[in-house]
């Protein structure tokens, strides 16, 4: 099992000699590795068996480290920045031949940052000399870490060091924006809502569609999955088909006397359900449970990410 502790000076010497350190964020544990060392970053690939066709996500401390590597900034990215870094929002931005390896890009022009909001990875990031490449610490299409327990339970034996920042306050991961010439589209709902996004940019195209080649993480349409199925549907339809004693219940807020429940938010509230949708998705690996019954939020606010994360883990066959 990895060491986990809060010494940054330890984690920017591992990340300098091309090892791999778990870092908190506002939204998920990352898997760190140096964004211009091809050799750390193939490290990344090989501890997540993540496929090389799916690009990760570049973290820097600020706008100003970004620049160094794209070959604009379009005015609109310039505002969300302004507006929403540090947080839980990753810019898709043109870069510069050669700057960041083709293998954190997977082969595209484009690579995406982020800068996050986390007090211990913000000294940490301040710290190095490089950006750091940071995909979810976790085996690939599996429910992203939330605390630094999850990272070693399942990739303890692969990473030299886990950055402990507690229990990740967003719990979901980034919203990703790209661009179609200086117009936003969104690639992939996240912590940061929609609604925040188009105040600030007007109404803007979603485009989250699953594909093979994705333009950003999280765009496949199988993904963020427990080890058990997940059946996406009305509770109450849901339970007259598969056994109430052999199933978990994940409610958004109605309790339904199951010994084997979940409920993401008793009080409704969408930004409490995504703290805790991970951590749920997880508890149910470990009940004497068959299926896991699910049912969708309302579809505004942090309940489209939500959504999005329960509908791609409901594409995964566990059979």
């Amino acid at each position: 099992m990895a060491e986990i502790g809060t010494d940054i000076e330890k984690a920017a010497t591992l990340l300098s000699q091309g090892e791999l350190v778990a870092i908190p964020t506002e939204t998920v544990y990352g898997l760190a590795g140096n964004a211009l060392n091809v050799e750390a970053v193939a490290k990344i690939f090989s501890a997540k068996n993540r496929p090389q066709f799916d690009p990760l996500i570049v973290h820097v401390p600020s706008l100003a480290l970004a620049r160094n590597y794209v070959t604009a900034i379009p005015k609109k990215a310039e505002r969300l920045a302004q507006l929403f870094w540090p947080g839980p929002l990753t810019l898709v931005l043109e870069k510069k031949d050669e700057t960041i390896p083709a293998l954190v890009t997977s082969g595209l022009k484009t690579v995406g940052f982020r800068s996050p909001d986390h007090p211990l990875t913000r000294k940490l990031l301040t710290a190095l000399p490089f950006p750091v490449a940071a995909p979810s610490a976790n085996p690939f299409g599996y429910v992203s870490p939330t605390t630094p327990q999850h990272v070693n339970e399942q990739l303890g034996d692969k990473i030299s060091y886990i950055l402990d920042g507690g229990v990740c306050t967003i719990g979901i991961e980034s919203t990703i924006i790209g661009f179609e010439g200086n117009d936003p589209v969104v690639l992939r709902l996240g912590g940061l809502s929609l609604e925040r996004i188009e105040a600030v940019t007007g109404n803007i195209k979603v485009h989250v569609h699953s594909t093979s080649n994705p333009l950003a993480p999280g765009q496949l349409k199988s993904h963020y999955a427990p080890g058990k199925s997940l059946k996406l549907g009305t509770l109450e339809e849901l339970l007259q088909e598969y056994p109430a004693h052999t199933s978990g219940i994940l409610s958004f807020k109605h309790d339904f006397h199951s010994p084997h429940q979940r409920i993401l938010s008793p009080s409704g509230n969408p930004e409490e359900a995504a703290r805790n949708l991970f951590q749920y998705l997880r508890d149910f690996d470990k009940m004497p449970v068959d299926v896991i019954l699910a049912e969708l939020l309302p579809d505004e606010g942090l309940g489209r990410a939500i959504n999005d994360r329960l509908k791609r883990a409901a594409a995964v066959d566990n059979s």
